[in-house]
């Protein structure tokens, strides 16, 4: 079954008679309610493998751990689901959609559920794509509910009828979804970037096609309503930011990490502006001044070097005292944004770059 044509949630019912149903994380352990996992299925209806295929029955078959019957086994399914509080299942998609991005194991299925679960949202698709080498990111695909607010009230009733997709209310969709996303899921799973389409494209059979969903364009990204970058320096930078994000137009309120930024990303954002500028920009300066205005203002008006040591805000809302993160032996903030990021807003989360590591 293809996961995110079939509405908000795909509900599988309960556990037949005589069988046990489990949902385990990637050690083995049981999962709360409502977190994905992979579904094993245990008890005396567990066939007793695959006809002549001995790898697949050793690597399929399990021993179960949490039954009382002597050598019983459990069958993997591969499929990632979750407990609902009433007690059923809800099918979220296929483990085999699991990636792998800057060192973080990602599966899609699980962005999937909560962009459906979005408002407005009917159909949910998402793809770790490679549009420029070496740079992979999330892209998410979205068809909208007829009849739901996309943006300021707008209703869309037919959204085949609707010619012009570079509308500001389209433009704005995608910070209003990474908006909703960000109570629901970590950093380093929110999508970079989020196309509307009027409809999927379909296999033969039926399913979704996903080598044939389109490459994502500037309007994707959850940039801000666009003002042309003023300056040399500001339209220069905003020529650096377009080179290394891979997308055609960048404004002068657009925010990096907004547009598909990450902590490699500001690394080679530093080296390129020592290159072309001669600027020693520290890390922590792209976290306080994420927006291209801002960033330019600070390298023109040489404020960098008393910003090296700032404190770097890596989740800057909240009103309980705030956390402070200390860097590894590395001295660089950069690994802590993930976890800075996934804390909840109740208190500032504020990292401090070791003394002296920008010279």
């Amino acid at each position: 079954m293809e996961t995110g044509l079939l509405g908000s949630t795909i509900p599988i019912g309960r556990p037949l008679a005589n069988r046990c149903t489990y949902v385990l994380d990637g050690d083995g352990q049981p999962l709360p309610i409502g977190v994905a996992g992979e579904l094993f299925v245990g008890g005396i209806g567990v066939a007793r493998g695959y006809l002549n295929r001995t790898e697949l029955t050793a690597e399929r078959f399990l021993p179960d751990p949490f039954a009382t019957v002597p050598d019983a086994r459990m069958y993997c399914t591969g499929d990632l689901a979750r407990w609902l509080p009433d007690g059923n299942l809800d099918y979220i998609g296929r483990v085999d959609f699991q990636v792998k991005i800057r060192g973080f194991r990602i599966e899609l299925g699980e962005i999937e559920a909560a962009l459906r679960d979005c408002e407005g949202i009917r159909e949910a698709a998402v793809l770790a794509r490679e549009d420029a080498p070496g740079e992979k990111r999330l892209v998410a695909y979205v068809t909208l509910a007829e009849g739901e607010a996309i943006a300021d009230g707008m209703l869309i009733a037919d959204w085949a009828a609707v010619a012009d997709i570079h509308t500001d209310a389209v433009v704005r969709l995608p910070a209003r979804l990474k908006a909703q996303l960000q109570s629901r899921l970590p950093d380093y799973m929110l999508p970079a970037a989020f196309v509307v389409l009027q409809s999927f494209p379909l296999t033969p059979n039926g399913k979704l096609d996903r080598q044939a969903l389109p490459a994502s364009e500037a309007e994707a990204y959850a940039s801000r309503a666009y003002a042309p970058p003023e300056g040399q320096l500001e339209t220069a930078l905003a020529a650096i930011w377009s080179e290394l994000l891979g997308i055609e137009r960048v404004g002068r309120h657009d925010d990096f990490f907004s547009l598909g930024g990450h902590s490699l990303l500001v690394l080679r954002l530093v080296s390129e502006l020592a290159q072309r500028f001669g600027a020693r920009l520290p890390v922590g300066t792209v976290f306080l001044r994420p927006t291209l205005a801002a960033l330019a203002e600070a390298i023109g008006d040489g404020r960098l070097a008393r910003e090296g040591a700032a404190v770097v805000p890596l989740q800057p809302e909240g009103q309980d005292p705030p956390l402070f993160l200390l860097p590894g032996a590395i001295g660089s903030v950069l690994y802590l944004q993930p976890l800075g990021q996934a804390l909840n807003n109740t208190r500032p989360v504020l990292a401090l770059p070791s003394p002296g590591l920008d010279g």
